[in-house]
């Protein structure tokens, strides 16, 4: 009588582990953060790259601040740009408590064009606007 108990064990375990298999991406993916980036006053997005991260106060320098984001091209044909934002920069969204999210746009040889930021919003998506930068 213990073969039966032994082999629903085995399938117990073996669903419990398909569950968790295809669950998991599942979870992981709501822990992205979400949202679009437009320029102000609804104009076509400039040709460039944007930096999308979290601004972290507490990181010592650029290189540490811009690692948990992400870079969107931009083609300048564009009026909003959709991003999102891997797991770890919601890890440091959560860890810095004055948080927020920035773009930089900038041209190929580095020229900043435009900068635009939004405070973090776990409820819904992110909306940023770009603003020209002035020299």
């Amino acid at each position: 009588m213990k073969r039966p108990a032994i082999r629903r064990t085995t399938l117990l375990a073996a669903g419990t582990a398909a569950f968790a298999a295809f669950a998991a991406p599942a979870f992981a993916e709501t822990m992205d953060m979400r949202g679009t980036i437009r320029f102000e006053n609804g104009a076509v997005i400039p040709k460039g790259r944007i930096q999308v991260y979290i601004d972290d106060p507490a990181a010592k320098n650029e290189v540490q601040r811009t690692a948990a984001g992400t870079g969107i091209e931009s083609d300048g044909k564009s009026k909003s740009l959709d991003f999102v934002l891997p797991p770890q920069a919601s890890q440091t969204a959560r860890a810095a408590s004055p948080a927020e999210i920035v773009a930089r746009l900038e041209r190929e040889d580095g020229w900043l064009l435009a900068r635009g930021s939004a405070e973090i919003d776990p409820a819904g998506d992110i909306s940023i606007t770009l603003f020209t930068a002035m020299y």
